[in-house]
């Protein structure tokens, strides 16, 4: 795979020199057609040997283009507060808007290949990885991204060469950094591992370009001609009509019946029981969070539901058993301009809690495949596709120990319309009813069958669906409470289980 970057390309500089102005002036134009179609983000990826020119070919190309719509991130040590959540958090708030251009230095493969290079972890783990460098740009190109992956390379008597003349030379010595001398210790375990990843993660839609880096001339136009190519051709790229998008259908079950029509609506708590459960279980809910295990954990809790189904009283007597500063409330609705300029995804990452901490979404990311597919805000394929990349982030919060909840709270229609008439009457209720909770009840049935279809679709071993009977308010507030405290408790017994057996082992 990386034969051909190990002989020797050159280009002299009487060549580069020509080629220089008529590439610049292109690359240009092509930042800029993008800044004004905003179609779509590019991501650049910048990986491979220490030494091979991967900074200073990033240097010249800030030189040629407009170094204002281009955003270099470095992704060195990971901070405390990265630490605290999911791998992924610090590379999906970094992702640039559509119409601009992100390079990303110590990305998720540099990370993986390190981790692994150094015995952090052994294959099964890289693999996994792997895996979910993979499944994240296929993401982002479904969502339109374009994403270039860069690997700079050099062979190890390349390397070498290169380490002794400037070691040799007093005034640039100081380039060497330690790095350097480490991976000259370790290349050939980083060039295999390396080789792992590009194989299985060069894909037609962000394939691999492996760029030779002995000669600063030669990698420039190489890197060059290429982020022109593909910019110049996702530009001129016709934008695909969501109707014309194919997809797989989804059929209703052969009697109708939906997972909605098992619940049984008559449950209800009178007063007094429902003030006694309710103190009980928010004390409950109190302890836990206080409870030291806590910290090798975060809770996300989802609340979906009819219109007036009551999530926001339940939410409210959730935050009640809690000190403001423990939890965040995150309400969600129609995207900003920042938001659509972004995955839709991206708007939940940036909002995920650190350990100890909790995050309530009122409404979430299942807003995708509920209002957007009714109201065709997509095309069939995306919410189609979205159920599995609705998984994958579930897992990936999962693995780093965040608790996820998910609630949907259900009412009849003839509840909803006494809620909704209610709401017209009392002044300060007023507020909560609008022209299209009224336009949706219309459409009733159509999100009965998208409700069963998310919940069959996305109701998993480790962030099933709670169903909340919500006629009775009293009743539903309790069963959410209830559900949380009985999560947070069996994710607590699961981490004393893993802690018990890591004691044995040692």
């Amino acid at each position: 795979m990386f034969e051909s970057a190990e002989i020797d390309h050159a280009i002299d500089k009487e060549t580069y020199d020509a080629e220089i102005p008529a590439l610049r002036e292109a690359l240009l134009e092509a930042q800029f057609e993008l800044q004004q179609q905003r179609r779509f983000p590019v991501i650049i990826l910048i990986n491979g040997i220490e030494g091979a020119g991967k900074g200073e070919t990033i240097k010249v190309l800030n030189e040629w283009m407009d170094p204002r719509l281009i955003e270099v991130r470095t992704f060195d040590q990971q901070t405390d507060e990265e630490l605290a959540r999911p791998p992924a958090w610090r590379y999906w708030r970094m992702l640039p808007a559509k119409g601009r251009m992100g390079i990303f230095f110590g990305n998720w493969y540099s990370q993986m290949l390190q981790g692994r290079v150094h015995g952090e972890f052994k294959d099964p783990r890289l693999d996994q990885a792997i895996n979910g460098a993979e499944r994240l740009e296929k993401m982002l190109c479904d969502e339109g991204a374009l994403i270039f992956k860069f690997w700079f390379h050099l062979s190890k008597k390349q390397m070498k060469a290169r380490l002794k003349a400037l070691a040799d030379d007093p005034l640039h010595s100081w380039r060497i950094s330690p790095l350097d001398w480490q991976q000259s210790q370790t290349y050939d375990r980083f060039v295999k591992y390396g080789e792992r990843a590009l194989r299985r993660t060069s894909r037609d839609y962000a394939p691999w370009h492996v760029i030779a880096g002995a000669d600063a001339h030669y990698r420039s136009l190489a890197v060059g001609r290429i982020l022109l190519a593909g910019l110049q051709g996702a530009l001129k790229r016709p934008k695909i009509h969501p109707e014309k998008v194919s997809a797989a259908p989804v059929f209703p079950s052969v009697d109708q019946v939906n997972l909605i029509d098992s619940l049984d609506l008559t449950l209800h708590l009178d007063k007094d029981d429902y003030e006694e459960q309710l103190i009980t279980e928010q004390a409950r809910f109190s302890g836990l969070m206080r409870d030291k295990r806590m910290r090798r954990h975060a809770l996300v809790a989802v609340f979906e539901g009819n219109d007036a189904a009551g999530k926001g009283g339940a939410i409210r007597r959730v935050a009640a058993a809690l000190d403001p500063r423990q939890y965040s409330i995150v309400p969600i609705a129609a995207p900003t301009e920042e938001e659509r300029a972004q995955p839709y995804l991206w708007r939940f990452w940036r909002h995920l809690p650190a350990r100890g901490k909790f995050t309530v979404f009122d409404r979430s990311w299942y807003g995708r495949v509920l209002v957007e597919r009714i109201e065709g805000f997509c095309s069939p394929a995306d919410w189609l596709r979205a159920y599995g990349e609705i998984n994958d982030f579930e897992e990936q919060l999962a693995d780093a120990g965040v608790i996820v909840v998910k609630f949907w709270l259900s009412i009849d229609k003839q509840t909803q319309l006494e809620r909704f008439e209610e709401r017209e009457k009392i002044p300060f209720k007023r507020f909560k009813i609008t022209e299209d909770d009224w336009r949706n009840r219309e459409k009733w049935d159509d999100y009965r069958a998208a409700v069963g279809d998310m919940v069959d679709r996305t109701s998993t071993e480790i962030a099933p669906w709670t169903l909340v009977e919500a006629n009775d308010k009293r009743w539903a507030r309790v069963k959410v409470l209830r559900t949380i405290n009985r999560a947070l408790e069996e994710a607590f017994e699961k981490s004393d289980r893993h802690e018990r057996k890591r004691k044995d082992k040692n």
